[in-house]
């Protein structure tokens, strides 16, 4: 199992998940000079962290990866599936939580909807609950995938970190199929087997305990996590919840939750 890099967050964000990083090798492994980054963090809805990703923390991501040689950096994202226009739905929650702040960096991304731009049909080949899945063209496109995850408890899913995100690349009308019936976990694990990100760093300065995705009893382990590997860093991140008393997945193996546990018989790392 891929090695797990955990950290007390420092007042600089920045300089902690530099550090943090660092334990694995440093951002120039992850990225080289010229590419293409793109990031994906989670913002779903603009609830407070963790229900979305902390702007400093995304900031702190988008900084490092220019640092380390990045030609460009894209941070996209698909909000909650919306019955209305859709891309507008997206763009009001990105405005809401700042993000087109970072657009005023000396060095900025690219705010990308990926509702506006063109999907592309996966086949998932050992998909036995979900056969198929419309991702971004973009994906295909980009050198870097980097993931940045809440660590925090989900109603349907049980838990959402790195392995979940992936439901933000998933085209939004296909995303109530996904979220019907009981084999979501299942769902999650196998649309993973479509990529493989480069990078994986989560906040864990504050988590949901239960609840969630968008509200839930929060507390506050103050850590940060990276890793190359998504199964190994959602285990990591599930055993942190399970350290507060009254958590939701109180008395579950991680290894046996069924996101984790299909993903790890798919052999997704």
């Amino acid at each position: 199992m891929r090695k797990v890099a955990v950290r007390k967050a420092e007042e600089d964000v920045k300089a902690s998940v530099g550090k943090l990083v660092g334990e694995l090798g440093g951002f120039k492994k992850f990225v080289k000079q010229g590419d293409t980054v793109l990031i994906k963090p989670n913002y779903n809805t603009a609830d407070d962290p963790p229900a979305s990703t902390s702007l400093d923390f995304l900031q702190a991501a988008v900084e490092l990866c220019f640092e380390a040689g990045a030609g460009k950096v894209i941070v996209g994202e698909s909000s909650m599936f919306s019955m209305f226009d859709h891309s507008d739905f997206t763009r009001n929650t990105l405005c809401e939580a700042c993000v087109y702040d970072l657009e005023k960096l000396p060095l900025k991304p690219e705010v990308y909807i990926f509702d506006e731009h063109d999907w592309v049909k996966k086949k998932i080949e050992e998909g036995k609950y979900l056969k198929k899945v419309s991702v971004p063209k973009l994906m295909d496109e980009v050198d870097r995938i980097i993931l940045l995850p809440c660590c925090k408890t989900h109603h349907i899913a049980q838990f959402t970190g790195a392995l979940k995100i992936i439901v933000g690349f998933m085209k939004p009308k296909e995303r109530i199929k996904l979220h019907t019936g009981d084999s979501v976990p299942e769902k999650v694990a196998e649309m993973n087997t479509i990529y493989k990100p480069d990078l994986i760093i989560m906040d864990a300065r504050k988590c949901f305990i239960s609840g969630g995705p968008a509200k839930g009893e929060v507390r506050e382990p103050g850590l940060l996590l990276a890793s190359e590997g998504r199964v190994a860093i959602d285990i990591e991140a599930v055993k942190i919840i399970q350290g507060y008393s009254g958590n939701s997945l109180e008395g579950l193996k991680p290894e046996e939750m069924r996101q984790i546990k299909h993903a790890i018989e798919l052999g997704i790392e």
